[in-house]
């Protein structure tokens, strides 16, 4: 098997084990059949931006180039921090991009993997943005309508809780197994005021997600591809938007995107 194309956020399905998917120029390749099979992975020195489209010659912010980072609405400052967000005021980089994409409902969400966390995502992106993240448990803390509200919800969290992935633990599976999300979710409901405690989902399901892994690594190494631009390896796993090889070397897919690369398996 042999595909050429730009690197982008791999897509998923959600059963268990999760299923990756990864489109490379007209190819979309079902990654979780090359686990087991030493792959190639060769980045040509071209990278295009996702945004644009257009040739650069440095990535900024998971694919973009200069002027997309600093103009375009998909990196506007509430993008990493939703409590920012203007949408409900009709305001933003793009005024009709946010409020396609933050003025509707998002929920606020906890997920474990060695540490309970709180994050935001758009209504649309369960389990998803759990999978993206190599998440094992996952469950809906409060449904909002718009993104400012989400990220009020976060920020009143974040003196109790992280609101990031610890991704080396993530890929060596050191989860708390036995965690209860329903407790959790029961406990920091009580940590928020009033006017966001309305704001409470009645949703108490709780996702549990399998990764496609053979086995996990006891050390992680991160490969970047300026770095090592041709990666020979056998794919051992896949886990959050991770590839991981034989003995702990890990690269992260999302990260590199716009990168174009030739797969060979």
């Amino acid at each position: 098997m042999r595909a050429l194309g730009t690197l982008d956020k791999m897509s998923t399905l959600y059963i268990n084990p999760v299923q990756y998917f990864l489109t490379l120029g007209n190819d979309k390749v079902a990654v979780n059949e090359l686990i087991g099979k030493n792959i190639q992975l060769r980045f040509t020195g071209n990278i295009y931006c996702t945004v644009c489209g257009k040739k650069t010659y440095k990535s900024f912010g998971e694919g973009m180039c200069f002027n997309c980072f600093s103009n375009s609405p998909e990196n506007a400052e509430c993008i990493i921090r939703p409590e920012l967000c203007e949408a409900h005021l009709g305001k933003g980089r793009d005024p009709e991009w946010e409020k396609k994409m933050h003025l509707r409902p998002h929920y606020v969400y906890l997920a474990a993997t060695n540490a309970v966390k709180v994050g935001v995502t758009r209504e649309d992106q369960i389990p998803t943005r759990w999978i993206d993240q190599g998440a094992h448990k996952g469950i809906i803390l409060a449904e909002v309508p718009y993104r400012q509200l989400a990220g009020a919800i976060e920020v009143s969290l974040k003196a109790h809780m992280s609101d990031k992935t610890n991704w080396q633990r993530m890929l060596k599976n050191e989860v708390l197994a036995d965690i209860d999300l329903v407790k959790e979710k029961d406990r920091v409901i009580d940590l928020l005021p009033d006017e966001l405690r309305q704001y409470k989902s009645a949703n108490n399901e709780i996702v549990e997600l399998i990764y496609p892994v053979l086995a996990y690594p006891g050390k992680v190494t991160s490969l970047s591809l300026d770095k090592t631009p041709v990666i020979e390896m056998q794919l051992t796993g896949i886990r959050g938007q991770y590839f991981i090889f034989e003995g702990g070397s890990v690269i992260n897919i999302r990260k590199h995107s716009g990168y174009e690369v030739e797969l060979i398996a």
